[in-house]
């Protein structure tokens, strides 16, 4: 039936439907591809956005600080660099939480190869904070430089016994809810230490 409608048409009139017939067939095609393209570029984007996930995750900086008893006459603290990318060690703070007291301080420059360990005795710097009969919460942070950025890690706790000057006990408390922030980004060499004094100038009551 549809071959005699086309046997009656004249050709005339066949040859110009060919031009529409064609055009409705290219918005078609187009419309295909048009959607092919949007879902392969979705797809990249989001391939894109993995990649750089698991870039950030992988190269991000990371420091774990720990507070150890070498002895009943001493104690340490060990940094120990969980990211590929390393650092250079800049500031060591530590505070008591159970009363007011001074930040102990201490400025470095010593680099530290990410899967690598940094440690440091440091009896006398805790009890130069505390008393020779002490017990409650200390508060570790680092400040350090990556990738050309200042960093600061969140404090880590610890739970310290002190009697007559013997360090009796050391435990974690928590691990922080933060890994590190950024500070702020290396200008010039003679502003590093600059910035670094910026940031242990904040009042010791308030925690970061």
């Amino acid at each position: 039936m549809l071959m005699a409608w086309v046997a009656r048409v004249p050709f005339t009139t066949l040859l110009e439907y060919i031009p529409v017939a064609a055009t409705i067939v290219t918005t078609i095609l187009s419309l295909v591809l048009a959607r092919a393209t949007l879902r392969y570029a979705k797809a990249a984007d989001r391939g894109l956005e993995l990649s750089r996930e698991q870039f950030e995750r992988e190269w991000a900086p990371e420091l774990h600080v720990r507070l150890e008893r070498a002895s009943t006459a001493d104690a340490k603290i060990v940094i120990t660099n969980l990211a590929r990318a390393a650092v250079l060690l800049q500031l060591v703070q530590l505070r008591t939480m159970t009363h007011a007291m001074p930040f102990e301080r201490q400025y470095l420059n010593d680099p530290l190869v990410g899967g690598n360990t940094w440690t440091q005795h440091i009896g006398e710097r805790i009890l130069g904070i505390t008393s020779n009969d002490f017990a409650g919460t200390i508060a570790a942070s680092v400040s350090f430089y990556s990738a050309g950025r200042l960093y600061k890690s969140d404090w880590f706790r610890f739970d310290v016994e002190i009697q007559r000057g013997r360090f009796e006990k050391i435990e974690p408390v928590t691990l922080p809810a933060r890994r590190v922030r950024v500070l702020a980004t290396r200008q010039a060499d003679k502003f590093r230490r600059q910035n670094v004094k910026d940031v242990v100038h904040a009042p010791a009551g308030k925690e970061d």
